[in-house]
């Protein structure tokens, strides 16, 4: 069992060039990659992308890029011949309209913004797709480990809240079949005392009582019950991609029980459900979680 939360990081060095992903997961339904990339790696969003499903299959990930370039890779010089010329014929013309000294020389022309450029020599994409590769992979390896010790923590979690339910389960089993004979006995009572001079037809009584065993019978339920306790019991021990599994199961769970709630016409009984109820809850908010 993996959680969707956790935080991992990878580099890869080749040749003074240094490339640091770092991720940062919490719960998603499916995948969702929010990749923040430097200016020169935009071109390679995909790979990105392509090298992250590998490893993750759900959660929302943040992924943040870190690239610096201590190569000696050979840079050029770029001179915007058009603003060189602008600027000299300018300080030509203060110098004509206010009567002042010119003193607009070479160095303060390539001191001037944007007159001079330095430019790298584009690298090598074999290169940079290594860098990727090599740090994507170890920040997903990393972001896993993590995944997989706060899943862990997160079965221990899940299987108590599933031994609630069993014992809640195993309660209601063990208190339903006093329910039919409560409702007899309390029914009895009622007649009696309202027509305390007629004697009580016991077959109409028999009727009715067989009328709302009937109607009120869980045993249906508490079978699915317990057949969902031991799939969910099974699912845990699945290492890969459970979490909708364990949505859908919840799902039934929360069926069956609402199925119970609705039937009783015991306070007992329904307390016991609602108690149920609330355990599956548990569970359902818990596995939100889960990968």
């Amino acid at each position: 069992m993996k959680s969707m939360t956790g935080y991992g990081k990878g580099s890869a060095n080749y040749e003074g060039r240094t490339l640091t992903v770092e991720l940062k997961s919490v719960n998603h339904r499916y995948l969702d990659l929010s990749i923040r990339l430097p200016r020169a790696f935009l071109a390679y969003e995909d790979l990105f992308r392509q090298q992250l499903s590998l490893g993750l299959n759900r959660g929302h990930v943040d992924v943040y890029v870190n690239y610096e370039d201590c190569s000696n890779r050979p840079k050029k010089l770029n001179i915007d011949q058009g603003l060189a010329k602008s600027l000299v014929e300018t300080s030509r013309q203060l110098q004509e309209q206010f009567d002042i000294k010119n003193d607009f020389n070479v160095n303060s022309l390539l001191k001037s913004q944007d007159v001079l450029t330095v430019m790298q020599e584009e690298d090598d994409p074999a290169i940079i797709k290594n860098l990727v590769t090599e740090s994507v992979s170890a920040a997903v390896t990393n972001l896993n480990k993590m995944r997989e010790a706060e899943g862990e923590k997160l079965s221990v979690t899940l299987n108590g809240f599933v031994d609630n339910i069993e014992k809640l389960v195993d309660e209601i089993s063990a208190y339903a079949p006093s329910v039919v004979e409560e409702y007899r006995n309390k029914l009895k009572a009622r007649i009696s005392e309202a027509l305390a001079d007629v004697a009580l037809d016991e077959s109409k009584l028999a009727n009715e009582v067989c009328f709302f065993a009937d109607k009120s019978n869980i045993d249906e339920e508490l079978a699915r019950l317990k057949s969902h306790i031991a799939q969910i019991r099974q699912i845990f021990k699945e290492k890969d991609q459970i979490g909708r599994k364990l949505d859908f199961l919840v799902q039934e769970f929360n069926r069956e029980a609402n199925t119970i709630c609705s039937k009783s016409n015991n306070i007992a009984l329904t307390n016991l459900a609602l108690s149920l109820k609330n355990e599956i809850e548990k569970v359902r908010e818990q596995i939100q979680n889960v990968e």
